[in-house]
């Protein structure tokens, strides 16, 4: 469910993406993002009718910027703190980000200066989002 809330944050923005630019992303079957979307939306998590757009709600986008704060972070402190190379960061933060606790993600975000951007220059987003 993140990575799927994550991947449609990263690709809408406010207009909204597709359940195959999703599936795509993922690496997954066009069926299963369909079934996955389907799921959110019953959650209140994402908005879609069949053949429109799939956009995040309010709830949605939250925890969506919420995993991407944390992906991006733990980017950050895999590439300056721990020193793996560039190449690695991504891939180490994507198992992470699942197991980080609120206040780790704090702490990191401390240590780390509460930093802007993480080691690609994406924006960090900030602790609160509307």
């Amino acid at each position: 469910m993140q990575d799927y809330l994550k991947t449609i944050y990263m690709l809408s923005e406010d207009k909204g993406t597709t359940t195959g630019a999703i599936a795509e992303r993922l690496g997954v079957a066009h069926p299963s993002a369909t079934n996955m979307v389907k799921r959110l939306a019953r959650d209140g998590l994402v908005r879609h009718a069949p053949y429109g757009p799939v956009q995040l709600t309010a709830v949605g986008k939250r925890l969506a910027v919420a995993i991407v704060r944390r992906h991006r972070l733990l980017e950050l402190y895999l590439k300056n703190v721990l020193g793996l190379p560039l190449e690695r960061v991504h891939g180490e933060a994507e198992q992470l980000e699942h197991a980080l606790s609120d206040a780790l993600e704090e702490r990191l975000a401390q240590i780390l200066g509460d930093p802007d951007v993480d080691p690609h220059g994406e924006p960090i987003p900030g602790r609160r989002i509307a």
